[in-house]
């Protein structure tokens, strides 16, 4: 397997996105809670990495496996196009899935018990997302499942490691966190979304029913952008009530190319 196919198995294209919410709950626990533990976070990061792969990989062959369209299975899907074994994929996942539980495990016994609880709920929604005969990726609950998922748990856990010395769960910490994390969980569920926009008709032929196969190509199109606005609002909302530090006003200079953004540029970048 050549370095192109992998990257496009694992979807390495995507992978970044992970990086967002880590270095929200990064920045929010130097900026609130004066700590930060390098070495724990850098640990954490690589588990998230190696598992958002694995989940990547989990949902290509899951697609692949339940399409009915040969041509997609053949031309399109990357396990078909390359003729990808399942020896092959069984051996991978273990790879990455492996070392990530390693490295979670290993965690939990330096910074608490609440790391392997939420790091279990990751786990456990990663591979009903991408797996089983009706995975949740294929439902119109995928953006709301994967935005909370990466978008708000991600940023808890980030925040949770790297300041787990002086990490107290009161409501009001909480919801300072789920304020932090709302773009997050907004703009991480409107990738999918973007991609299931651009997938509407590829979905269709292969029994994939979307939240764009209930609401149509043009009110999804609507909503996406609608959702970026919010997304704006929301960090405008966190710098006055003090969730975010004033200089992240700079992102007014990235409103207007925003705005012009549609799910048909989206469609063209994938």
């Amino acid at each position: 397997m050549n370095l192109s196919t992998f990257t496009e198995l694992i979807e390495f294209k995507i992978l970044g996105a992970s990086a967002f919410p880590f270095s929200v709950g990064l920045f929010f626990s130097w900026y609130f809670l004066n700590s930060v533990n390098g070495l724990y976070a850098a640990l954490f990061f690589i588990a998230m990495i190696l598992f958002d792969a694995a989940v990547n990989v989990m949902d290509n062959y899951n697609d692949f496996h339940h399409s009915d369209a040969e041509e997609y299975k053949s031309k399109t899907n990357i396990v078909g196009r390359a003729n990808i074994s399942a020896t092959f994929l069984n051996s991978l996942l273990v790879a990455l899935i492996g070392p990530s539980a390693a490295i979670g495990l290993y965690l939990t016994t330096k910074v608490g018990l609440p790391l392997l609880w939420m790091g279990m709920f990751c786990f456990a929604i990663g591979v009903l997302y991408s797996t089983g005969p009706h995975p949740i990726s294929s439902t119109p609950f995928g953006e709301l499942v994967s935005g909370f998922t990466m978008g708000v748990m991600i940023v808890l856990i980030s925040v949770y490691i790297n300041s787990y010395q002086v990490f107290t769960w009161n409501p009001e910490l909480l919801l300072e966190i789920l304020l932090a994390a709302a773009p997050e969980f907004i703009w991480i569920g409107n990738i999918m979304f973007s991609n299931n926009i651009c997938d509407a008709e590829e979905d269709r032929l292969n029994h994939r029913y979307t939240i764009v196969h209930y609401l149509g190509v043009p009110h999804s199109v609507f909503l996406f952008n609608a959702m970026n606005i919010l997304a704006i609002l929301l960090i405008f909302v966190a710098i006055f009530l003090g969730v975010y530090p004033a200089a992240l006003i700079s992102i007014a200079l990235a409103v207007p190319f925003i705005f012009k953004q549609n799910a048909t540029i989206y469609c063209r970048a994938g």
